[in-house]
């Protein structure tokens, strides 16, 4: 062979053997993760609605607004049930003249009692004195009867005035309060027009203006905590029996590019969306960002699995899932922990053997 022929097929040899992606098994430490899209919002988020229809008159806040239990959102109106109101209220003055008052039918019946307790003392009496003189066979026996029978009808009209009186009473009573409560009843209806904040927090949206129609179904805005946030994930079916609360999260926002931020597995949600075929898990931030707001997405991944310091190599030079190329040529190893970049090597190889990357 000649000499300039050998020197070409060593020189592509070369070339050839340093062309060869090698590389050496190393220690380090080697994470699986699951990935999930991720959406910022904010804590007890919710959407007010009123519990009666009306027309809005006009919003009591405006967005960016900080909320405490019971600050007022919006005020509605509708005239019905404040005629109703004042109708309740007048039923309810009239009922409770009539249970208290001087001049009310209780006034009226213990008059009548009064005369009849007078009656039958004075009939009692006569009686009395009748008998008396009939046990000394002083007079007729048709006047001892009479008076015998007065005394008896006098009892009789007191203890029928006196049953007046007690049914009497207990009507006016379930009437006053049969009133009271209808007259309760719409005031808070009423106050049903002034839709509240249930939760200290945030005006996050105002969905009407003045003048618009609101129904019990209609969302009027959009409350949430002002302080906390929750990271809501969409896992995967296949990947979400690996997920367990407490587990860290790596997040990346696309609000803020350069930052990597970290959280915790706070809530798994154990209903499948048929939709998606996803599970929703929230997350709650270890340091949130200084600046958040409601649907800031990006991408998280939970670490479902993790060791320290173990013999990893790269995926890509693995062959038929257990064996990798060396200058020996192939060499079996068992694998253990792997992710998308790296495989566990738990037997078959050291950090000294040199590893080629497979031709594909």
């Amino acid at each position: 062979m000649k000499p300039l022929l050998i020197l070409i097929l060593l020189m592509l040899v070369v070339s050839c053997q340093s062309d060869t992606e090698k590389t050496y098994p190393q220690y380090r430490s080697l994470h699986t993760a699951v990935y999930a899209s991720a959406t910022v919002q904010p804590d007890s988020l919710y959407e007010v609605y009123a519990n009666v229809q009306g027309i809005l008159q006009h919003n009591l806040v405006t967005e960016g607004d900080l909320l405490t239990p019971g600050t007022s959102i919006a005020q509605l109106i509708n005239n019905k049930p404040q005629l109703q109101a004042e109708n309740a209220r007048l039923l309810y003055t009239l009922s409770r003249k009539q249970y208290e008052g001087n001049t009310t039918l209780l006034t009226s019946i213990k008059q009548e009692i009064n005369a009849a307790e007078l009656n039958v003392k004075n009939d009692s009496v006569n009686y009395t004195r009748q008998e008396r003189l009939w046990n000394q066979n002083i007079g007729s026996k048709a006047q001892y009867e009479a008076k015998k029978l007065a005394y008896q009808n006098s009892q009789t009209i007191l203890q029928n005035l006196k049953i007046k009186l007690n049914r009497t009473k207990d009507e006016l009573q379930t009437q006053l309060n049969t009133s009271q409560n209808s007259y309760k009843t719409a005031i808070s209806t009423t106050e049903d027009f002034t839709v509240k904040s249930t939760i200290h927090g945030k005006v996050y949206a105002l969905y009407k203006n003045s003048g618009e129609s609101i129904s019990p179904q209609t969302p009027i805005a959009l409350v949430g905590s002002s302080k906390s946030f929750n990271i809501e994930m969409l896992v995967d079916e296949v990947d979400i029996v690996g997920v367990r609360l407490q587990q860290e999260i790596v997040l990346t926002l696309d609000a803020y590019p350069d930052t990597l931020f970290t959280a915790k597995v706070h809530k798994i949600y154990p209903s499948k969306n048929a939709r998606n075929q996803t599970f929703l898990v929230e997350g709650h931030f270890t340091q949130p960002p200084q600046t958040l707001y409601p649907g800031l997405s990006g991408e998280a991944n939970i670490i479902i699995q993790q060791k320290d310091s173990v013999l990893v190599i790269p995926k890509k030079y693995l062959m038929n899932g257990n064996q990798v190329q060396t200058k020996k040529g192939r060499v079996t190893i068992k694998s253990g922990l792997e992710n998308m970049e790296y495989v566990e090597v738990i037997s078959g190889l050291d950090t000294t053997t040199e590893i080629i990357l497979p031709k594909e």
